[in-house]
């Protein structure tokens, strides 16, 4: 029980990294999503937009080490949650993947002769960052983190079981949202804009907990799949 308390605090760190990784990048992206071809032709913020890339890259590893450390455990509840939720992380950053080297691809766009061409191809390439952010963190993530790692959770009691029930609505919220703003061409109106934002605290709510909770606390003792691993453990050391 030892390793697995080792692994949820693990679990709970990469969680936590997550936020401080995507949040800022997704700010330092803003010169180039919010006007392209104004970037390419101007003085430009490589640094800034580089630097959000490689926190991007971070965010990429501790979404995949979410997975990696917890699969040991919660395959002891369903081998098919186990893998539906390492694959749904993997379908996750490879859209982000895709969007950093959109943004990436701008940058070097900017370090060239800007013309029209240019401009056409910074606006393609922010468009498809765009989509890469609605159908990974905007309706993946909904799947992932929230319908199966918030079921996996429910069911094992690894976490108050009260609280999973942010993951298991907030899940759907996601997805439901996200369906509705690519149904627009991902150009929602501002009332499908503030409700998708509306629909995504839950969600938000549900990973910040797991962060927090798992790096100071650990999961429940008392959750059977940790007791019957435990168990298990005194009984391959019992000599026959």
């Amino acid at each position: 029980m030892a390793l697995d308390q080792k692994r949820a605090r693990a679990f709970g760190v990469l969680y936590l990294i997550t936020f401080v990784t995507s949040i800022p990048a997704l700010l330092l992206y803003q010169p180039v999503l919010d006007d392209p071809v104004g970037y390419i032709a101007g003085a430009g913020h490589d640094n800034q937009i580089l630097f959000g890339a490689l926190l991007e890259l971070l965010l990429i590893i501790a979404n995949i080490g979410t997975a990696v450390v917890i699969v040991p455990i919660v395959r002891r509840q369903s081998e098919e949650g186990a893998i539906g939720y390492v694959t749904a992380r993997l379908v996750e950053c490879t859209f982000i993947l895709v969007g950093i080297l959109c943004v990436l691809g701008i940058v070097t766009l900017r370090q060239q002769t800007a013309g029209a061409a240019e401009g056409t191809v910074a606006y393609t390439l922010a468009a498809i960052k765009d989509w890469t952010f609605l159908l990974g963190p905007g309706w993946v993530v909904g799947w992932g983190n929230g319908l199966i790692l918030g079921y996996l959770m429910y069911r094992s009691g690894l976490v108050p079981q009260r609280m999973t029930w942010l993951g298991l609505i907030g899940g759907p919220l996601i997805i439901a949202s996200g369906t509705a703003v690519m149904f627009t061409g991902n150009q929602p109106s501002s009332t499908l804009h503030s409700l998708q934002g509306i629909a995504t605290i839950p969600e938000f709510l549900w990973e910040l907990f797991l962060g927090l909770y798992c790096t100071f606390k650990g999961f429940r003792p008392s959750s059977p799949i940790l007791q019957d691993d435990a168990r298990g453990e005194r009984a391959a050391a019992t000599p026959a």
